[in-house]
């Protein structure tokens, strides 16, 4: 089946018509995203709280450990850090077991969408692969803190799958706040909020 009479379409709320298989940037919207990225859930929903802990709260995390590890990052890769898992606003978040099980071109659906991000928001289409390596030790530095603070995994079988964060938690600002799932709106808002920031230091440089 081509791609052309396979297109996957989905309607966000603000009004966009969003290919998923051929994605548009003029179709991607941060309102979309945030909504999306904060009503979808880490860890299958397994983790301990009120709430879920929701992607868009682990990509402020991922933010924030980016941040605490490259003080001198430039604004662009703190935005695409905080972006880093932005296509599953639309793809949800599937657990590595189950993506290593799937095969097939999940990967390349999802770099395209990622791609579409960055360049909706005047971003490089992709990242180099020296940023790329920095930000998955950060995504996987949050993905240690997240398994042993939330998801009941001890620390030595947290070690063995994600590897030794490189920084301990006490070096993160507020990272008691962070880790605490926080509800829909506020992981929406707190998103949007370090996303804005970010924009405003780059359109001011």
């Amino acid at each position: 089946m081509s791609r052309q009479s396979a297109r996957a379409w989905q309607r966000m709320l603000s009004g966009r018509r969003l290919d998923i298989l051929d994605p548009s940037p003029v179709d991607v919207e941060l309102s979309d995203i945030a909504h999306g990225l904060a009503r979808v859930a880490r860890w299958n929903g397994q983790t301990q709280g009120d709430y879920p802990f929701s992607v868009a709260q682990h990509s402020v995390l991922v933010l924030e450990l980016f941040r605490a590890s490259n003080p001198d990052a430039a604004a662009t890769a703190l935005l695409q850090a905080l972006l880093h898992d932005a296509p599953e606003y639309v793809m949800g978040d599937i657990i590595s077991p189950f993506k290593a099980a799937m095969g097939g071109n999940y990967k390349d659906v999802e770099n395209r969408l990622l791609s579409a991000i960055f360049l909706r928001f005047s971003l490089p289409a992709t990242m180099t692969a020296a940023l790329t390596k920095l930000i998955k030790k950060a995504d996987r530095e949050a993905a240690f803190f997240e398994a042993t603070h939330l998801a009941g995994f001890d620390p030595v079988e947290a070690r063995r799958l994600f590897g030794e964060p490189g920084q301990s938690a006490f070096d993160v600002d507020a990272f008691d706040r962070l880790i605490r799932p926080w509800p829909t709106q506020q992981a929406h808002e707190r998103f949007v909020e370090a996303f804005e920031t970010i924009s405003d230091t780059i359109q001011g440089a």
